[in-house]
């Protein structure tokens, strides 16, 4: 089994599990086109690295991953800029948005399955000096619509409806179900 993603917390998810995978990050471009709805563009842009791994991997299951932020449906990515962070927070602040994680997973036999798993997150109001010190820690740099649920951006969560781990960046009880539906889980909660 192989993750096409470099992140960290896919990794540490995907372990919750999975026994045994490697990671091969895709590292073709990501496109989509002009007006496509989060939910799709996730599942978009999921395939698009889980083709790439497959191509090199056919003996493989690879599982692929995309997590965007969405508000008005407008998809905040991850920030360019300190800048770009806080207009992010400014536009998430007091407000409900939507994170979308797009899974592809794509087997030996070329069987594919794609979802997308919509999660509601609600903010508490934020002051600019709130986004400041947010942005002071780094930790908005990396991460879809500038925020870590996992990390210190748990103090600018107010609500959530749906999977946190979603938030994080992989649905690990849709995937697992996922898996097991097409025989890859064993049915007690390990791959």
């Amino acid at each position: 089994m192989i993750l096409a993603s470099r992140s960290p917390r896919r990794r540490e998810l995907l372990s919750l599990i999975a026994e045994k995978f490697i990671v091969v990050p895709a590292e073709g471009e990501e496109v989509i086109g002009e007006n496509v709805p989060p939910e799709d563009a996730v599942k978009m842009l999921a395939l698009q690295k889980a083709t790439e791994i497959y191509s090199k991997y056919k003996d493989e299951t690879i599982i692929a991953a995309d997590t965007v932020v969405a508000t008005d449906s407008e998809i905040l990515g991850k920030p360019h800029s300190k800048e770009e962070a806080a207009d992010m927070l400014r536009k998430l602040s007091g407000r409900r948005h939507s994170v979308f994680t797009g899974v592809c997973v794509i087997y030996p036999d070329g069987a594919t399955d794609c979802f997308a798993e919509e999660t509601r997150v609600e903010f508490y109001p934020l002051t600019e000096e709130e986004i400041s010190a947010y942005i002071a820690t780094g930790e908005p740099m990396d991460k879809a619509g500038a925020y870590g649920i996992q990390g210190r951006g748990a103090l600018l969560v107010k609500a959530i409806s749906g999977d946190y781990y979603n938030v994080m960046g992989l649905p690990v009880g849709r995937l697992y179900r996922a898996l097991l539906k097409n025989s890859v889980a064993d049915g007690r909660g390990r791959i």
